[in-house]
């Protein structure tokens, strides 16, 4: 076993390890401080690009159903700190920068938080559902992720409910794990985000019509033995359309998932892999 980091030594040198990164992203900013999208409109943007909504509390294994509750009240506090926020040409979208830390004093409650590929809690936990909200709308627009963290390598807990492919997911941690996008298009884009007591909803506007529209797809999904446990394997692609036409102008891969489940396999259909590992 190796060394441990700093931050593993105890409460306190973790403590010490993420006020250090904190302090280090607020300097970072600074040069990005007039770029940061801040302005709101309450008119709405003419063209509505992607609506997407996502069911807020969820049964993940095991985990207390409070920690869900609780993130029902995390998403409301931070659902208008976003809400009807422009984005135009050049302006980059930080999550964090517009939400604030999240804390007890502000009203935030003890969540679920994924740290070092296990489940924990914490103030404001939860949040991250907000950023795959945001993520999956913006994957299908012309707006370019310039920071986006991944819960990498675990498959945490069995679907349920899902209806957005694995492995297009978001990891945030205020402030130093943000998620980030750039609007380098000659086009205003705006962001609407609530909640309406069930779900987390959200559009993505724009002041103008597309030139290309997008779909994402899931492919080669499958769940694979191998020597060291089963594995959740996918790969995930965009595809740029003509919105005229419907022909397809590009396809991307986005990411190629190969993540340890971390949960009884029962029930799936796992594929004999050991032999070829």
């Amino acid at each position: 076993m190796g060394r441990k980091l700093f931050c593993e030594i105890s409460p306190i040198t973790y403590c010490i390890s993420t006020q250090k990164e904190i302090g280090l992203r607020k300097l970072k900013n600074l040069r990005f401080h007039s770029r940061f999208a801040r302005e709101r409109s309450e008119d709405k943007l003419a063209v509505r690009l992607y609506r997407h909504s996502s069911l807020i509390r969820r049964r993940l294994g095991d985990v207390d159903m409070r920690l869900q509750e609780n993130k029902a009240v995390n998403l409301a506090l931070a659902a208008p700190r976003i809400d009807h926020i422009l984005v135009r040409p050049g302006q980059i979208f930080s999550f964090w920068e517009l939400v604030g830390k999240p804390s007890k004093a502000s009203g935030y409650r003890e969540g679920l938080v994924i740290s070092s590929g296990r489940p924990g809690k914490g103030i404001g936990g939860g949040m991250c559902q907000f950023t795959n909200l945001i993520h999956w709308m913006v994957l299908h627009s012309d707006l370019r992720v310039v920071e986006h963290h991944h819960h990498d390598g675990v498959d945490l807990f069995p679907d349920f409910g899902r209806v957005i492919p694995f492995g297009t997911g978001t990891s945030i941690l205020y402030n130093y794990l943000d998620y980030r996008f750039l609007n380098d298009s000659d086009s205003t884009y705006q962001l609407i985000t609530y909640v309406d007591g069930e779900y987390l909803c959200g559009e993505l506007r724009c002041n103008q019509c597309p030139s290309r529209k997008y779909h994402i797809e899931c492919r080669n999904e499958f769940f694979s033995r191998e020597r060291d446990g089963v594995y959740r394997n996918n790969e995930i692609y965009r595809i740029a359309v003509d919105p005229r036409t419907g022909s397809k102008i590009t396809e991307e891969l986005l990411r190629k998932n190969h993540a340890r489940i971390a949960y009884d396999p029962a029930g799936l259909t796992v594929v004999d892999c050991t032999d070829h590992v």
